[in-house]
């Protein structure tokens, strides 16, 4: 119940303030440039990387990109870039 009204209130604070949803609300910021880069804001951990896919741990869920040929060009605590052939970005629900 009380994630419940923690979520109702952030979700007012962000609609009467007119802040931007991924800072409030813990939710993830991704930019992709056409199908060779995708940057990805506001993770909680990388859990997985292969050349083919990579997976993010988000607030609520995962973050699954799947494609070819990926290299991290940048890694910090709560950001990503990827370069490569992006063909698909699926959300994982818990």
């Amino acid at each position: 119940m009380a994630k419940n009204w923690s979520q109702l209130v952030r979700n007012w604070m962000t609609h009467k303030m007119d802040l931007p949803h991924d800072v409030m609300m813990d939710l993830p910021r991704i930019t992709m440039i056409g199908q060779i880069h995708i940057y990805i804001e506001n993770h909680q951990g990388l859990l997985a990387f292969s050349d083919s896919e990579v997976r993010l741990l988000l607030k609520q869920g995962q973050l699954l990109v799947k494609g070819q040929a990926f290299v991290i060009k940048t890694v910090l605590p709560e950001e990503i870039l990827l370069e490569g052939k992006v063909d698909q970005v699926i959300y994982i629900n818990d």
